[in-house]
């Protein structure tokens, strides 16, 4: 039994590791630019701190090991007892990597035990202060145990000097409460939202442990009323009763035991033994934007993925049933039914607005990874690079999220590997040594674009056809005649690569084509810019959803297609007289540009369209920099489609991306007009 209810808490553990990894990932990056700064330092010591809590709760001992290695290294940091070393900032990373191999290896439904990480704990912990020497230390909580009373007398005056409470929490837990030490946690996270905690009773590490009955008390300074601290502790399951008393600086309680929290707790501890007014200060400082946090928290609910998936499948379901009872309705001339299905619209119209705006995340869940990825390959390949990122506020479906991510390392390992020079080669062409590598998100219209650019050595031209021409892609005269900027696509081609050898990085040939292809699969564009000795830009134009599209509804012959309105430029009636040929293919000029026509009924091998109209309706897609016409049958007009799986067998065709429901219960296929363009060049 006490095994189901540890599983209830797996969800919220998983959750709360990937925070917390998160935090530790971005802090460790910022103390590795200034490792004597303390604010960070403490940050990383209280995430390391918490996440040993939640594993020794949960019976992750191999992780609960090895961030308490991590802590002990930091506490000596901050004591300055050992400050921290490029040795040690690269030990705190290793951990931090396998910290998160635990956590993915549990939530694939394993456990922690597989990793061995008794090598890195051991370097760690290598030179550490001998138990003797910690000596100091422990005389500190013993004086604390007689003189507990003056000292806590001078947290009390110091805490409502800085307008803060000192408040004494009395929690005690109900008797068939299975896990006293995960619902202590909780108890003294919330506190941790409110305020600052001064030390607890029993220590946290003998809460940790479960060394208690079902009572004990954590003194804390907030300025939040003790009504308030009440309420968020007893909201808190197996929470039986939470006892709220103020402290006052002339009758603060003494330390009941010779080892009080302040050696374990969360919060950073003084420096020196006996305390200082710092720690005190600190709290009352920080403690507003804390209340705040714990505010918003509350506001918040973690909704399984799943879930919302099922959500917007019924949504789905919604707008096809609502186009059919439309199309029902005009077709029968039912007036009386106008109001109602206009209703009907608008109610379902905000629900689908609703439902997409849930699944939407910032693409920090993405971009967040990245300064890390940049600091490695940086010391791979010995190369001096800055990260800017912007737009991190900038939100897209989570299923786009998830599908983006590994086509955005491919381009920024290929930036690292080919793109960005060397020190001394940055050096001789007079760019600053220190390279930039460039990653952007905006909205654009009804869609994102991601922007990854860098200043490095950029495409040569002039090498990519030598290549072409050596592995039979191009011959020599059609790379004579071929343009600059046709030359740079041809890195876009399947298997093509200019790396000299293979290496972890590069030179397999799947990177470009595979982002190219990722992203044409989501239904975006990609487009690429590059300039010799000047850098490389890159343009991935996503569409904000996957599930519910606006489209253009066209008709090839008897049968009906759907494009998205992502890929459409416009659409134009095209007079016959007005169509010429140049080099054996249909063009006709749109506003002085010429304009390459393709018939679309050919391309899809489907009944012909009629060549003797006195005029062609036609389609102008924009591919990347390129526009192309395709000339169809008849122009039905926009409609919102849910986009459906053709499923495994059909999947593969190409051109073809999904299919829907039209009002009238048929269903259209969805094409895919990039991929036309692509096979025809």
């Amino acid at each position: 039994m006490a095994d189901m209810d540890m599983s209830q808490y797996l969800g919220a553990f998983l959750d709360e590791t990937d925070d917390n990894l998160q935090r530790l990932d971005d802090m460790l990056l910022a103390l590795e630019k200034n490792m004597v700064d303390m604010d960070v330092i403490n940050e990383i010591f209280r995430s390391a701190h918490t996440l040993k809590g939640m594993a020794g709760t949960m019976g992750f001992t191999q992780m609960m090991g090895l961030t308490h290695a991590m802590e002990d290294r930091l506490d000596e940091a901050r004591k300055g007892t050992r400050p921290l070393t490029e040795g040690d900032m690269n030990l705190l990373f290793t951990g931090l990597d396998n910290l998160q191999a635990m956590a993915d290896s549990i939530r694939g439904g394993g456990n922690d035990a597989h990793i061995d990480v008794s090598e890195i704990v051991a370097q760690l912990r290598d030179k550490a202060p001998a138990p003797a020497q910690a000596a100091p230390v422990q005389a500190a909580g013993q004086e604390q145990g007689t003189s507990g009373g003056s000292q806590d007398s001078e947290w009390v005056k110091k805490a409502n000097d800085e307008g803060a409470n000192a408040f004494s929490v009395h929690v005690t837990l109900s008797q068939s409460c299975l896990l006293k030490a995960a619902r202590a946690y909780m108890v003294v996270n919330r506190l941790e939202e409110l305020g600052e905690i001064f030390r607890a009773d029993p220590p946290t590490d003998a809460l940790e442990r479960e060394e208690f009955e079902f009572e004990f008390t954590i003194y804390v300074a907030t300025p939040a009323p003790a009504e308030e601290v009440k309420a968020a502790i007893e909201k808190i399951g197996d929470v039986q009763t939470a006892d709220v008393e103020e402290v006052k600086a002339t009758s603060a309680p003494s330390a009941p035991s010779p080892s009080p929290a302040v050696q374990e707790s969360p919060e950073p501890s003084p420096s020196a033994p006996s305390p200082s007014p710092a720690p005190a200060s600190a709290p009352a400082a920080q403690t507003p934007a804390k209340k705040e946090g714990a505010k918003k928290s509350s506001q918040t609910v973690r909704v399984d993925i799943g879930r919302l998936d099922k959500l917007m499948n019924l949504v789905g379901e919604l707008v096809i049933s609502r186009a059919r009872i439309e199309r029902l309705v005009q077709e029968a001339r039912l007036r009386q039914f106008d109001e109602t299905l206009s209703q009907l619209g608008r109610i379902s119209g905000d629900i689908q607005e609703l439902v997409t705006k849930l699944r939407m995340v910032p693409v920090s869940f993405t971009f967040d990874r990245f300064p890390r990825l940049i600091r490695d390959l940086s010391k791979t390949l010995n190369k001096n690079v800055e990260l800017v990122l912007e737009g991190e506020d900038t939100e897209l479906d989570r299923t786009v999220i998830d599908e983006i991510g590994d086509p955005m390392v491919h381009l920024i390992r290929n930036s690292m590997d080919h793109g960005i020079e060397h020190p001394e080669e940055r050096k001789a062409l007079g760019k600053p040594e220190k390279g930039i590598l460039k990653i952007a998100a905006y909205q654009e219209g009804s869609g994102v674009v991601i922007e990854v650019s860098d200043d490095g050595a950029g495409i040569d031209p002039d090498k990519v056809k030598k290549k072409a021409i050596e592995r039979g892609i191009l011959t020599e005269d059609r790379a004579a005649i071929m343009s600059d900027e046709e030359a740079t696509q041809i890195v876009l081609l399947p298997g093509f690569s200019m790396a000299k050898q293979i290496t972890d990085l590069s030179g397999r040939g799947v990177g470009m084509d595979a982002v190219k292809t990722k992203v044409e699969q989501l239904g975006g564009q990609f487009d690429l810019v590059s300039k010799k000795n000047e850098g490389t830009h890159v343009y991935i134009r996503l569409p904000l959803t996957l599930a519910i599209v606006l489209s253009l509804l066209i008709k090839v012959g008897n049968e009906t297609y759907a494009i998205s309105l992502e890929n459409v430029e416009e659409t134009i009636m095209v007079r016959r007289e007005d169509v010429k040929t140049v080099h054996g293919e249909p063009t006709t000029l749109l506003r002085g540009e010429v304009l390459s026509l393709n018939i679309l009924g050919d391309i899809l091998g489907t009944e012909e369209i009629e060549r003797d109209r006195d005029e062609y309706p036609v389609v102008v897609v924009k591919i990347g920099k390129n526009k192309i016409g395709f000339i169809v049958s008849q122009l039905i007009g926009q409609q919102e489609i849910v986009i459906k799986s053709l499923g495994r067998f059909l999947s593969k065709i190409d051109g073809i991306t999904g299919g829907t429901i039209l009002g009238d219960g048929n269903v259209a296929l969805i094409l895919d007009v990039a991929s036309f363009y692509s096979t025809k060049n």
